[in-house]
C-alpha cells in the first residue's frame, strides 16, 4: 500500500501498513477543498463516504487496477454501509481519489504529495 508520510497516528483498526481510516479521514478533511471535483456548495460530509469507500476498497482489491474493479465498486456502492445519500456518479471521483492515494496511482495528477511505498 502506498500512503503519505505522517499518517497512522489515529485510532481505529489498523491496516497492514499501520495506517487507519482515522488518519486518512484527517488527511481528506484538510485537503478535500483542493480537489477539482469538489463543489463550493458541498462540505466534507458530502465526500467523506466516497473517500472511505475508496480507502477500504483499495485495501480489499490490493494489487488490482482501478479499471479492473470499477464495475464491482459501482455495484458495491449501493451496499456500502457508510454511503449516505450519494449516488455513484456523484461520488466516484472521491472514491477514485482515495483509491489512488492508497495505491500510489496518480493517472490524473491531482495529488502532488510525496508518496512512499509500503508494499
Amino acid at each position: 500500500m502506498a500512503l503519505h508520510d505522517g499518517l497512522g497516528t489515529g485510532s481505529g483498526p489498523a491496516t497492514p501498513a499501520g495506517v487507519d481510516w482515522t488518519a486518512e479521514d484527517t488527511y481528506w478533511r484538510s485537503n478535500f477543498r483542493a480537489r477539482p471535483y469538489v463543489g463550493a456548495d458541498r462540505g466534507y460530509e458530502a465526500y467523506q463516504p466516497g473517500y472511505r469507500y475508496g480507502y477500504e476498497s483499495a485495501q480489499r482489491y490490493r494489487g488490482r487496477k482501478w479499471d479492473e474493479v470499477e464495475s464491482d465498486l459501482r455495484s458495491g456502492w449501493d451496499r456500502f454501509e457508510h454511503r449516505g445519500q450519494s449516488a455513484w456518479e456523484n461520488i466516484k471521483d472521491a472514491v477514485r481519489d482515495a483509491w489512488d492515494r492508497v495505491t500510489g496511482d496518480r493517472p490524473r495528477g491531482t495529488d502532488t504529495d510525496t508518496v512512499r511505498s509500503t508494499y
